[in-house]
C-alpha cells in the first residue's frame, strides 16, 4: 500500500426503524392500554353500581312493606281502644245484646278488612258482626249464656236482625285467643288462622223463606281466608275480668299490596312468620292450600312459587333457622342459572308479632343495560383504535414533534380540559392544523356553554308543555264524560219514544173499538130484553141456561166492565203522551215548547217514586204555575235538567225521614222575557262547604254505585251554555234546598 492510497472508514450499520412505526406502535399500545383500563374500570364500577342500586331498591321496598304493615295492623289496636272507651262512657252496653250487635255492625261496615268484631263475656255470652259467609256482605252474631248454640243473622241496612241464617255449637271460652288475652291481661295478637268453604246448617226458619222473594243463596259457605286475631281483656271498676274484646282482621290485602309494588318484573316480595309460614306474597300463586282435607297456609319452603321456595331454602341453609335472623341481612343466591339479590328485614311490634320481610330480584334486571353499554364502549374503542392506526400510518411520514403536542392537547380535551391552545409552527400545514385546532377548541367551549343554556331552556319548555297537556287532558276527560252522558240520554229518549209509539198503536186500536163494543153490547142487551118481553116463558132448557149464566148480573156488569176498560186505555194514553213529551225526539233543535208540559211529563215518569212506601210516606207535589208563553228552547235537554233536579230532591227526601215530605214547583215570567222555574224541597239541606262544589264534574255525595257526579254538572252546562240562562242553589242544613233556573223566553230565537 502506497502512502497516497485512499483511506476507507467502515462504520457499523444501525438497524433502521421507520419513523412511521416509531410513531404508530407506541400510539397503538397506548390505545390498547386505555381501552383495557376503561373496560376494567367500567366492569368493576358497573358491578358495584348494580349492587348499590339493587340494595337501595330492596331497602326501599322493605321500608314500604314495613310502613304498610304498621298502618294496616294499627286498626285493631285503635278500634280496641275506641270500644274500651265506649264501654266506659256507656255507649256500649253488654246488657243490650241487639244494640251491641248494631254497634259492631257499623264498625265492620266501615272497615272492609274486618272479618269479625265483637266481645266475649266470662259466662260465654258473645256478640258481634262481620263477614265470613259467601254471598253475604255483613252478618250479626250472638251466643247467649246457657245456650249451647251460636247463631248467625242476616241484617238490614241499619244492622238490625232480619232472618236467622244458621245455628251451630261453639264455645268461645275454649278458644286460644280468649285464653291468651286473659293470661296476658293486655292487648295481644293470637295465631293466624285460615278456613275453607263449608256447607251451612240452615235453620228451619231460614229454609221456610225459600218460597218467598228473598230466597237464600244455595251456594252459601264459609270463605277461604287468612285472618289475624286481636284480643284485649276488659275489667270493671273493681279490676275484675268482664270478658274480652275480639277483632279478626283479614290479611288478604297484604298480598294485594305486595303485588302492587313495582320492585322487579321477575322478582318477588313475601312476608313469613319465624316458622316459615307465609303471611303474604306478590306471587301469582295463593298462600293457601288444601292439605289432608284442611285449608292451610303454605310454608315458604313448600310454596308453589319456585323462586320463593328456592329463596327460603337458601336462607335456611345460610342462617340455619329463620329464628336466627335478628337484623337486616343481604344475600346472593343462584336460581335457574341466574344470580338473585335477596334482602331480609325483621318486622315486629310491641304486642308480639315477629315476621320477616323478604325482597328478591334478579341481577339480570340491572346488568342487561350495563352489559350493552360495555359492549358499545368496547366497539367504539376498537373502531377508534383502527382509525387511529390508519391516521398514524398516513401522517407519520410528515409529523414529528408538533404532532405529539397536538396529541397531548387532544387527550386533554378528551378528559374535559377544554382550555387548550396549539402554538404556532414553522411547517405551514401543521400551523394551519394548529390554528384549526384552536378554533375547534374555542367552538367546543362555546358549544358546551350554549348546550347548557339550551338544556335549561328546554327543561322549562318541557315543564310548561307538561302542565298544558295535563290541563288539556283533564278538559278532554270532562268533555268525554259529558258526551257519554248525552249519548246515554239520547239513547234513552229514543228507547222511550219507541216504546211509547209501539204502546200507543194497540192502545188506540182498543180505545177506538170500545165504543163499538159498547154499542153492540147495548143492542144485544136490548134484543135479549125484547125476547124476554115477547117470550116470557122460554123452554126449560133455555131457562136453565139463563139461570146458569145469571143474565141479569151479566147485563148490569157489562157496562161497568166496558167503562173500566175505557178509563184504563185513557190512562195508558196519558202515560204514553208523557213519555213522548219527555223524550222530545222531534225537538232536537231549538223550538218553542210548553215548559209546564215538560215538568208534568217528568213528574209522570217519576210518579212511582212519589208514592208512599213501607219506610217513608208519600211525597206531596205542590205546583204553582204562572202564565208562561211558549218558550224557545231545547225541550229534550231541558226535560233532562228537570229530571236530574227532581230525582235529587226525591233522594234527599227519602234520606231525611221527615213526616210530610213535599216538593214545591213554581214558575213565573220576569222582566217580560225571562222564565223563572223554582224547584224546592223540605229535606235535610246541603252543607255550605258542599254548595260551592255542587256543579263540579264527578262531584257527588251519594254512595258508590248510586251517583256519578255528572247530573248537576250536565244540567249546569245545558242551562248556561245551551240556553244562555242561570242556575243556582239556595240551601241551608236542616231547612231544605231550592234550585232556581232562569232562561230567556225568546232569546234563543234571536240568536
Amino acid at each position: 500500500m502506497t502512502s497516497n492510497s485512499p483511506i476507507v472508514y467502515h462504520t457499523k450499520r444501525l438497524k433502521k426503524i421507520p419513523l412511521r412505526l416509531i410513531l404508530v406502535v407506541p400510539f397503538v399500545m397506548q390505545i390498547f392500554a386505555a381501552v383495557g383500563l376503561v373496560g376494567y374500570l367500567s366492569f368493576v364500577q358497573g358491578g358495584k353500581a348494580v349492587n348499590d342500586l339493587a340494595l337501595q331498591l330492596m331497602e326501599k321496598a322493605s321500608k314500604q312493606v314495613d310502613e304498610h304493615l304498621d298502618k294496616y295492623l294499627v286498626l285493631p289496636q285503635q278500634l280496641m281502644q275506641m270500644n274500651a272507651d265506649a264501654i266506659i262512657d256507656g255507649q256500649l252496653n253488654f246488657n243490650d245484646q241487639k244494640a251491641s250487635e248494631r254497634y259492631f255492625w257499623r264498625q265492620a261496615k266501615a272497615f272492609k278488612n274486618i272479618n269479625f268484631i265483637g266481645y266475649v263475656l266470662t259466662d260465654g255470652t258473645e256478640a258481634g258482626a262481620g263477614r265470613w259467609i259467601n254471598g253475604m256482605d255483613l252478618l250479626v252474631y250472638e251466643n247467649l249464656r246457657g245456650n249451647a248454640k251460636a247463631s248467625d243473622y242476616i241484617a238490614d241496612s241499619r244492622g238490625n236482625r232480619t232472618k236467622l241464617l244458621q245455628s251451630y255449637d261453639f264455645d268461645p271460652l275454649s278458644q286460644v285467643g280468649y285464653k291468651n288475652a286473659v293470661e296476658a291481661g293486655e292487648f295481644v295478637w293470637s295465631q293466624i288462622f285460615s278456613f275453607e268453604a263449608a256447607n251451612l246448617q240452615i235453620s228451619e226458619s231460614a229454609k221456610a223463606l225459600e218460597n218467598n222473594t228473598n230466597v237464600l243463596p244455595t251456594n252459601i259457605g264459609y270463605q277461604n281466608y287468612v285472618a289475624l286475631p286481636a284480643r284485649q281483656p276488659i275489667y270493671n271498676s273493681d279490676n275484675k275480668l268482664i270478658g274480652i274484646l275480639a277483632i279478626d282482621i283479614l290479611l288478604t290485602d297484604i298480598s294485594k299490596f305486595l303485588s302492587s309494588l313495582k320492585v322487579s318484573s321477575q322478582g318477588q316480595v313475601f312476608v313469613i312468620e319465624r316458622d316459615g309460614l307465609l303471611v303474604g306474597s306478590s306471587s301469582k300463586y295463593p298462600i293457601l292450600s288444601k292439605m289432608n282435607g284442611k285449608t292451610e297456609r303454605y310454608n315458604a319452603l313448600q310454596s308453589p312459587d319456585f323462586l320463593i321456595r328456592n329463596v327460603a331454602d337458601n336462607l335456611k341453609k345460610q342462617f340455619k333457622s329463620f329464628e336466627t335472623i335478628k337484623s337486616n341481612q343481604v344475600a346472593n343466591i343462584t336460581f335457574n342459572q341466574e344470580n338473585y339479590f335477596v334482602h331480609i328485614t325483621p318486622w315486629d311490634n310491641e304486642y308480639g308479632l315477629d315476621w320477616l320481610v323478604v325482597v328478591t330480584m334478579p341481577e339480570s334486571n340491572f346488568m342487561a343495560q350495563i352489559n350493552a353499554s360495555n359492549r358499545t364502549t368496547i366497539l367504539l374503542c376498537i373502531t377508534a383504535l383502527f382509525v387511529a392506526i390508519l391516521i398514524g400510518i398516513y401522517t407519520s411520514r410528515y409529523i414529528t414533534q408538533p404532532i405529539l403536542k397536538l396529541s397531548e392537547a387532544s387527550e386533554a380535551i378528551a378528559i374535559s380540559k377544554l382550555n387548550q391552545k396549539i402554538p404556532e409552527n414553522r411547517i405551514h400545514e401543521l400551523n394551519v392544523l394548529g390554528l384549526s385546532f384552536n378554533r375547534m377548541a374555542q367552538q367546543l367551549r362555546d358549544s358546551f356553554s350554549e348546550l347548557e343554556r339550551v338544556n335549561l331552556e328546554l327543561e322549562k319548555r318541557v315543564i310548561q308543555r307538561t302542565e298544558t297537556l295535563t290541563q288539556t287532558l283533564n278538559e278532554l276527560k270532562q268533555t268525554q264524560a259529558h258526551l257519554v252522558q248525552a249519548e246515554k240520554m239520547s239513547s234513552l229518549g229514543q228507547m222511550v219514544a219507541g216504546i211509547a209509539h209501539e204502546i200507543n198503536n194497540p192502545v188506540n186500536f182498543i180505545h177506538g173499538n170500545l165504543s163499538h163494543v159498547n154499542n153492540y153490547s147495548q143492542e144485544l142487551v136490548e134484543l135479549i130484553q125484547a125476547y124476554q118481553i115477547y117470550f116470557p116463558n122460554p123452554p126449560e132448557a133455555l131457562q136453565e141456561l139463563i139461570n146458569k149464566v145469571d143474565l141479569d148480573f151479566v147485563t148490569e156488569d157489562l157496562n161497568k166492565t166496558i167503562c173500566s176498560m175505557s178509563i184504563g186505555t185513557k190512562r195508558i194514553r196519558e202515560i204514553v203522551l208523557s213519555l213522548r213529551n219527555f223524550s222530545r225526539l222531534d225537538e232536537a233543535e231549538c223550538k218553542e215548547a210548553n215548559i209546564h208540559e215538560g215538568i208534568d211529563s217528568t213528574l209522570m215518569i217519576l210518579q212511582h217514586r212519589l208514592k208512599a212506601k213501607s219506610n217513608h210516606p208519600e211525597i206531596q207535589i205542590i205546583k204553582d204555575y204562572g202564565q208562561l208563553p211558549l218558550v224557545n228552547c231545547y225541550a229534550g235537554q231541558l226535560n233532562q235538567v228537570f229530571m236530574n233536579i227532581l230525582a235529587n230532591a226525591i233522594d234527599a227526601l227519602e234520606d231525611s225521614f221527615i213526616n210530610n215530605p213535599t216538593i214545591w214547583i213554581h214558575t213565573m215570567l220576569i222582566d217580560d222575557n225571562k222564565v223563572l222555574i223554582s224547584i224546592a224541597d223540605n229535606g235535610g239541606g246541603i252543607p255550605e262547604n258542599i254548595l260551592s262544589k255542587l256543579f263540579d264534574p264527578f262531584f257527588t255525595t251519594k254512595p258508590v254505585g248510586k251517583g256519578t257526579g255528572l247530573g248537576l254538572s250536565i244540567s249546569y252546562q245545558i242551562i248556561i251554555e245551551k240556553h244562555k240562562g242561570k242556575i243556582y242553589c239556595d240551601s241551608k242544613l236542616g231547612e231544605g234546598t231550592k234550585f232556581i233556573i232562569e232562561i230567556p223566553a225568546r232569546g234563543l230565537l234571536n240568536n
